[in-house]
C-alpha cells in the first residue's frame, strides 16, 4: 500500500509537473488531450475529469447537459476573470477552450 501525503488543503495525490502542448497533454486548440486526462487522473485517483464534448449531441442528452454547464460557467470566467486583452486575443487559453467545446458567448 503506497501512502500519499495530503497537501496544504488537505487534498491527496499530486500534479504532475507540467501540461504542456509540447509534451501531448494540452491540445494546441485548446483543452486537455486524452494523454492529459489520462496523466491528470494517474496523478489523482478517484478523479473524474473528463476530455471535451466536441461533437454534435442530442438535446438534453448528458453530454449536451454537460456542455452548457462549462460553457455557461467558462463565458462567466472569460466576462470576469480575464483582462480585456486577454478577451480580445483569439489564442488565449480559454478562448481557444471555447471554441473547441462550440460555446457561443
Amino acid at each position: 500500500m503506497q501512502l500519499v501525503k495530503e497537501n496544504k488543503k488537505g487534498r491527496k495525490g499530486k500534479m504532475p509537473k507540467k501540461f504542456s502542448v509540447k509534451s501531448g497533454d494540452k491540445s494546441p486548440s485548446g483543452g486537455l488531450t486524452a494523454k492529459g486526462v489520462r496523466r491528470y487522473r494517474a496523478a489523482n485517483p478517484g478523479s473524474k475529469l473528463k476530455t471535451a464534448v466536441t461533437g454534435k449531441v442530442k438535446k438534453g442528452s448528458k453530454a449536451a447537459k454537460r456542455r452548457k454547464s462549462f460553457c455557461s460557467r467558462m463565458c462567466g470566467m472569460k466576462k470576469r476573470l480575464t483582462s480585456a486583452k486577454t478577451a480580445r486575443n483569439p489564442n488565449s487559453r480559454i478562448n481557444k477552450a471555447l471554441r473547441k467545446w462550440k460555446c457561443r458567448c
